[in-house]
C-alpha cells in the first residue's frame, strides 16, 4: 500500500468513523474513539463485503464499505458495553 493510498485508507476511515458515529445514537464512544472504530471499521467492512461477494470500486464505494463496518463494530461495542 503506497503512501497515498495509505493516506486515503485513513481519511476514508476517519469520515466513516465520524457517520457512524453520528448515524448510531446512543452508541457513540466520544470522537477520538469513533474515528478509530471507522479505521478498524474499513477493514472489517471489506472483510464482510468479501463474505458476501460484494465490490465496491471508487470513494464512494469504499467510503460505503467502511461505514458499514463501523456501524457493525459499533454495534458490537455497544453490546459489550451494555454488559
Amino acid at each position: 500500500m503506497g503512501g497515498l493510498s495509505l493516506f486515503w485508507f485513513l481519511l476514508i476511515g476517519l469520515v466513516a468513523g465520524w457517520l457512524a458515529g453520528r448515524l448510531m445514537k446512543g452508541r457513540g464512544f466520544g470522537l477520538l474513539v469513533n474515528l478509530i472504530v471507522g479505521v478498524i471499521g474499513a477493514f472489517l467492512g471489506g472483510w464482510l463485503f468479501g463474505l458476501l461477494g460484494i465490490s465496491t470500486s471508487g470513494i464512494l464505494g469504499s467510503l460505503v464499505t467502511a461505514l458499514v463496518g463501523a456501524i457493525v463494530l459499533l454495534w458490537i461495542l455497544g453490546l459489550i458495553k451494555r454488559k
